[in-house]
């Protein structure tokens, strides 16, 4: 298969973890933690990085193989020796993506911008040969991605968008692609098994087996960036909507907003990359008796996001080959948190499969059609 060409904005750690796995799954051919080591016939090894934006002075100017592994990135080391990948981390527009608070903590764990002139996106993403961007800005910058969405749109690039600022399940976003040509997928990724479908899917036990849930809250707390930013509440609007709407989306009827609590704890530095995870659910079953579940989930956070991207990637690029555009609808569902139509889990992994398996006979058709000439 021909190599998927793609670019990254923003080298943090969920970054670096897609990098290190996509070398990894190249050295090692077993599947062992993937959800479909083949899709449409595109493995993740296929996957190949030709553009990167960041805006720390840590990366900026720098290899990418050395910069997934720069300040103040601290995920776990998948494959630390990486082999000369030809590219380097480019500057891209600040704009929102800097929290003001992050200045007051050092500089080993906090983003540290560089002064070089942010480069023309769009011109590096077509010189580049780039056919999909992958957008890792942090939490609450909404004018950043919004810069990347559009740079796509005028360098002729599919958009995977993994944060909760909303563009792919954006209708005013979503009609521009699809009047372009560009398939998109978003919003916000959910993890492999992280800490929303895991609450997505007890939620889900609970209603199937016909308990009624009275509250539930979902609280996290880890030691990356990620949560670094998240201490400034401002920014959370967009990510508290994507967690709560993935939750509630498993009820047939919604829980009141002062039954339902969803959203980051706090920043605990040593943790690093490691997310911890608190679950509560109260319910009430036959006979109206409680019951109660308390779960406590840790799991190294990147990684876990790395898992579901490379599926987002590849089915992207199994869009393109179609020439479908838009938001494809049942890699949104399957794949992210705010997806522009919510499933059931179990219903969007069956929706998914149907696709790629429709995407797989249409190419096959225009292969018979090419013979047939």
């Amino acid at each position: 298969m021909p190599k998927i060409r793609i670019a990254i904005a923003g080298i943090g750690n969920c970054a670096s973890s897609l990098v290190q796995g996509i070398e990894y799954y190249r050295r090692h051919k077993e599947p062992v933690g993937l959800m479909h080591p083949d899709l449409g016939g595109y493995r993740t090894e296929d996957i190949d990085v030709v553009a990167a934006f960041d805006i720390d002075r840590r990366k900026v100017g720098r290899p990418l193989e050395e910069a997934v592994f720069a300040l103040p990135n601290n995920t776990k080391e998948i494959c630390r020796d990486l082999p000369s990948s030809g590219v380097l981390v480019q500057m891209g527009p600040v704009l929102d993506g800097v929290a003001a608070h992050m200045s007051q903590f050092r500089p080993e764990e906090r983003f540290d911008p560089s002064d070089a002139p942010a480069v023309d996106v769009a011109r590096v993403l077509h010189d580049s040969g780039a056919e999909i961007l992958v957008s890792y800005m942090p939490v609450g910058s909404q004018q950043a991605t919004e810069h990347y969405a559009q740079a796509c749109l005028d360098a002729g690039v599919a958009f995977v968008n993994c944060v909760p600022c909303f563009v792919v399940s954006d209708p005013k976003w979503a009609d521009q692609f699809w009047a372009q040509g560009l398939p998109c997928v978003g919003d916000d990724v959910k993890a492999q098994v992280g800490a929303t479908i895991t609450h997505r899917t007890l939620t889900r036990l609970l209603a199937e087996r016909g308990m009624s849930i009275d509250t539930t809250y979902q609280l996290n707390v880890g030691g990356n960036t990620d949560f670094l930013n998240m201490l400034a509440r401002d920014r959370l609007a967009s990510k508290k909507i994507s967690k709560t709407e993935a939750v509630q989306s498993q009820l047939e009827e919604p829980l009141e907003a002062g039954h339902i609590h969803i959203g980051p704890s706090d920043y605990v530095p040593f943790l690093k990359d490691n997310k911890v995870c608190f679950l509560r659910l109260t319910a009430r079953g036959f006979g109206g008796i409680p019951m109660d579940i308390e779960l406590r989930l840790s799991v190294e956070d990147s990684p876990n996001s790395a898992g579901v991207v490379v599926d987002a990637i590849r089915s992207c690029r199994l869009a393109l080959d179609c020439g479908q555009s838009g938001p494809i609808l049942p890699v949104c569902a399957y794949t992210m948190k705010h997806p522009p139509v919510q499933m059931y889990d179990r219903d969007a992994r069956e929706e998914m499969e149907t696709w790629i398996e429709a995407c797989l006979q249409k190419q096959a058709g225009r292969q018979a059609c090419g013979r047939e000439r």
